[in-house]
């Protein structure tokens, strides 16, 4: 008798996901999950490309930033080839390229930068005073509770497993039209075990760093990235990390929206741990077209 083989959880299959293949020097392959998606969700991408940027650098350089353009949505039905070039080797920084190709053309480009361990002056902002996660509804009693009339693209985002669970410390935005003002705390964490390997723990951190900032452009709209007569798309990204952090617990991805003109929305992120610490922050600006036929 054959024994049922286990589905992978979403998380193993995010790090398998990371565990690119490589197939010549500085070139390397990555996959897609198979999920549905008409394309490649852009955290995905993000994490791959530092991977492989990762992978030319000695480890006990860790990167300190990161900055990336979007040109050509994924396709996840066929790998991803990302071709490393290493742009400087110096005594204390080293500096990457990343080029992710499909069908023969580019369609991201990250540039990254790696620094030797060093003391030096230390200063942080605080963390908002907002409820703590276990004082929120979880994913599942959200889509219960408020989802139920919601369109189909709602629900199934809601719905679906994913490598990394978030609690919005205001609901609001999904369930009304109401303008509101462009701040967005969301509690995030990730939904199983994250290898003790700083590699897949920055790798991680940047991949979840693309979720729900496009959203915070578009609150002071009274609309959201679900609404069908909008074009919503990341065209940039950039990252700093302060600290380490490990991904064993939740962290607040603390959001605003300084601006949205010409067809874009601009966001900045901070990530904090739970005790305060401030881990990264982040910059994205966002296409957020309202479609012809509107």
């Amino acid at each position: 008798m054959t024994r049922d083989i286990e589905k992978p959880t979403a998380m193993e299959t995010l790090i398998a996901t990371l565990d690119l293949e490589p197939i010549e020097v500085d070139i390397f392959r990555g996959t897609s999950p198979q999920v549905g998606w008409q394309r490649v969700f852009g955290g995905q991408v993000i994490a791959q490309a530092l991977m492989a940027a990762q992978r030319t650098v000695d480890r006990e350089r860790r990167v300190h930033s990161l900055h990336a353009y979007f040109m050509r949505p994924g396709d996840p039905s066929v790998p991803i080839i990302y071709q490393a070039e290493r742009i400087r080797d110096g005594a204390s920084f080293n500096t990457r390229r990343v080029v992710a190709i499909q069908h023969g053309k580019a369609i991201f480009a990250l540039s990254a930068s790696f620094q030797i361990e060093e003391p030096g002056f230390d200063h942080q902002i605080g963390m908002p005073d907002v409820p703590s996660p276990e004082e929120l509804m979880d994913e599942r009693q959200i889509s219960s509770q408020f989802l139920a009339g919601a369109p189909p693209a709602i629900r199934n985002y809601w719905e679906r497993e994913r490598p990394i669970e978030i609690r919005p410390v205001s609901l609001t935005h999904y369930v009304s039209d109401k303008k509101l003002d462009p701040f967005q705390h969301v509690w995030v964490r990730a939904t199983g075990s994250v290898p003790d390997d700083l590699h897949y723990q920055t790798a991680i951190l940047a991949y979840l760093s693309d979720m729900t900032l496009l959203d915070t452009s578009l609150y002071p709209h009274g609309t959201s990235i679900f609404n069908q007569s909008i074009q919503v798309a990341s065209l940039d990204h950039s990252m700093w990390f302060h600290r380490q952090a490990k991904m064993d617990d939740w962290m607040l991805y603390t959001q605003d929206s300084p601006s949205a003109s010409g067809a874009r929305g601009l966001t900045r992120g901070s990530l904090f741990t739970r005790n305060g610490i401030l881990i990264a922050s982040v910059a994205q600006e966002g296409l957020i077209r309202k479609r012809a036929d509107e």
